[in-house]
């Protein structure tokens, strides 16, 4: 059973695992940033920076057993296929944007958060109640409530 979104939201995965006992794990903002000086240096030419910029964010983000499996992002792109390294970062992608939705999440995501999160009232008076017990009798229009608030149209 999986959790509900919203739970997700501050006890997500620190990782998630792809099989040969290597995992891929959430950066942080300055791994990023690393990532992206070290893939300036490493592409000579324009076309090249967007594999580049794959390699060294794999070279920090693939681990086994919480180890970086490469040291570089050269390293990486001296080990894999232009393929592989396109896979994984794909992979890398999907999990960090489903682990940290940022402000690109969708309508129906917020939504649903905002229904988890909820804290309306439950009784019959729309909240406007200050006892907890139950809704608001109906007998002849609405009754005053035990606080003294009436809950239909003043």
């Amino acid at each position: 059973m999986r959790a509900p979104g919203w739970l997700n939201l501050s006890a997500g995965p620190e990782a998630v695992a792809i099989g040969g006992g290597r995992a891929l794990r959430l950066l942080r903002a300055q791994e990023v940033l690393e990532a992206r000086r070290e893939a300036e240096g490493l592409a000579q030419e324009g076309r090249e920076r967007a594999l580049c910029r794959n390699a060294c964010l794999l070279a920090r983000a693939l681990v086994r057993r919480g180890k970086p499996v490469y040291g570089s992002g050269a390293a990486v792109l001296e080990a894999l296929t232009v393929e592989q390294i396109q896979a994984l970062a794909g992979q890398w992608a999907a999990f960090s944007k489903e682990a940290d939705p940022g402000l690109e999440s969708g309508k129906e995501w917020v939504d649903a958060l905002k229904k988890a999160w909820s804290t309306r009232r439950r009784s019959g008076c729309g909240g406007v109640c200050c006892e907890p017990s139950g809704p608001c009798r109906l007998r002849n229009g609405w009754e005053g409530c035990a606080s003294g608030t009436t809950s239909g149209a003043r």
